[in-house]
């Protein structure tokens, strides 16, 4: 099960109408509020479609822990 914290940057699996595929994790839990870094358009997914989306995380936010 992967990690995710507020602010990472993650790269999903299908592009937004807008044409971006790059969002900002703006809350965590049972469920995660996303943001489109292009348009700003925000989204909430429940954990399991959230997991299944994501393709890879691009950049980690501030909250992450040191690697």
């Amino acid at each position: 099960m992967a990690q995710f914290y507020l602010g990472d940057i993650v790269k999903m699996k299908k592009k937004h109408p807008c044409g971006n595929d790059e969002w900002e994790v703006l809350r965590t839990g049972m469920d995660f509020r996303i943001k489109c870094i292009k348009c700003s358009r925000q989204v909430w997914l429940s954990r399991p479609d959230f997991e299944k989306a994501v393709r890879k995380v691009i950049k980690r936010g501030p909250d992450a822990p040191p690697e």
